[in-house]
């Protein structure tokens, strides 16, 4: 009896609540540091894009430059997935997620000490766009050390609901940055390059942000410790990279199958975060802070759904979730887009109620998704997995707006948001069926 409640926890587990505890709540906080910051330029940082370049920039210009400033974070993230993977492999999760904390700290804090336009010309946006990039790739590397370490520190039987607790903070840091945001613009005008929002508004939250990274290296470093079971030899007793095991070895199936299925759910996913508000702000003819206070309602909602999505992953398995999620998104998801794409004269509140719809079935796959990823790879090249099979899948979905138009040409520009869901979707059934049922995985075995 004593075995069967044990086998799934790292030696001394009895004794070792506290840490199971700590690791996990460091988890959870760090996630919400990388979705906080990821952010950050999409809502924080748009209403002063006009201190960052020349004036009299025009429109679509200064449009690409804000979507290439996002990029920039996206295009980092795999690079740090694959770095600091590699180093939680084999030197230690706990090391590998303090030296990636440090790094969004100091990038994020010398983001908010950035000089404008008329100081430096045009190295003002080009310093920015460069700090994101580093700042992505150091984002890459918390959640591919941190996830794993909290996974590791978990028993199997409450993975399902550990993972909910931590990406809950994804739709919780997007509805309290959105709040805070809206706050500021309403203290401080935006608009000239001049304006106090431009000027040092849009600075505080960057500067909360980099305090709420250095709030969590804190705690890694006062609190959190390495699982023993998981605690590595030494570099010298790998010879294969995990790199090289994950790409070529017999665990490059398992990557198959993963980057499949977040392919869907990120594919899914961008279109709910930059197409769906502006189809529900057209149905209802909101205006920008009515448009901001429904996203705070439907990310508020789905927050809640998080942890309950875990705990039926791990009712009724991993791979029935998402095989079903999948699903709703296609029918519910698709749906509830197709009909917002078609409608002029909706109302505030039905409009909202659309919007939270979509949003919460767009973004529930989310909830399991770091057990799940975690589950799939061994221990010895766990982080690796995971980071890269998380962050790599980034780069398709990153160019949907070129398949919006391709979609655009078949069923209209009404539809093809719906479409891409649909194909989201189907994505995610598709990865979810090549997988196995992981939710028993033991994750402390050789």
């Amino acid at each position: 009896m004593t075995s069967s409640v044990h086998d799934d926890r790292p030696a001394g587990a009895a004794a070792q609540s506290p840490e199971r505890r700590r690791a996990l709540t460091g988890g959870i906080t760090g996630y919400f540091v990388d979705q906080f910051d990821i952010y950050l330029p999409v809502i924080a940082l748009a209403p002063a894009m006009a201190f960052f370049v020349p004036p009299g920039l025009d429109a679509s210009t200064r449009t690409i430059i804000g979507a290439f400033i996002f990029t920039a974070t996206l295009l980092g993230r795999p690079i740090g997935a694959m770095i600091f993977g590699v180093l939680a492999d084999r030197t230690g999760r706990r090391k590998a997620t303090i030296i990636a904390i440090t790094g969004i700290a100091v990038t994020t804090l010398l983001i908010a000490l950035l000089p404008g336009y008329s100081s430096i010309g045009i190295w003002a946006v080009v310093l920015l766009i460069a700090l994101r990039l580093l700042d992505g790739v150091f984002l890459g590397g918390e959640y591919t050390a941190a996830i794993p370490l909290a996974m590791e520190w978990t028993p199997k039987r409450r993975r399902g609901l550990a993972s909910g607790l931590i990406t809950m903070t994804s739709p919780l840091a997007l509805c309290l940055i959105s709040l805070l945001t809206l706050l500021l613009l309403q203290i401080f005008p935006a608009g000239s390059p001049d304006s106090p929002y431009a000027v040092w508004g849009w600075r505080i939250p960057f500067v909360i942000g980099a305090l709420l990274a250095f709030g969590v290296l804190y705690y890694f470093v006062r609190y959190v410790s390495e699982p023993e079971a998981q605690q590595p030899a030494g570099t010298g007793a790998r010879r294969v990279s995990p790199l090289r095991e994950l790409f070529a070895g017999e665990h490059r199936r398992s990557l198959l199958q993963v980057f499949v299925l977040m392919t869907g759910i990120w594919t899914v996913l961008n279109v709910t975060v930059t197409i769906l508000p502006e189809l529900t702000s057209a149905a209802a003819g909101m205006t920008s802070t009515q448009l901001t206070l429904a996203l705070v309602v439907a990310s508020a909602i789905c927050t809640v759904t998080y942890p309950p999505a875990g705990l039926a992953s791990q009712r009724f398995g991993r791979r029935p979730f998402y095989i079903v999620t999948g699903a709703v998104v296609v029918v519910v998801g698709g749906g509830t887009l197709a009909v917002l794409g078609r409608a002029t004269d909706l109302g505030y509140w039905s409009a909202t109620a659309l919007l939270t719809v979509a949003f919460t079935v767009g973004i529930l796959a989310f909830g399991p998704i770091a057990a799940h990823l975690t589950e799939r790879f061994p221990a010895s090249l766990r982080a690796t997995g995971y980071g890269v099979g998380y962050s790599l899948a980034l780069v398709v979905p990153a160019f949907f707006a070129y398949y919006l138009l391709g979609l655009e040409a078949l069923v209209g520009p009404a539809l093809a948001p719906a479409a891409l869901v649909v194909i989201g979707g189907l994505l995610t059934v598709a990865g979810a069926w090549l997988g196995p049922e992981t939710r028993d995985v033991d994750m402390h075995s050789g």
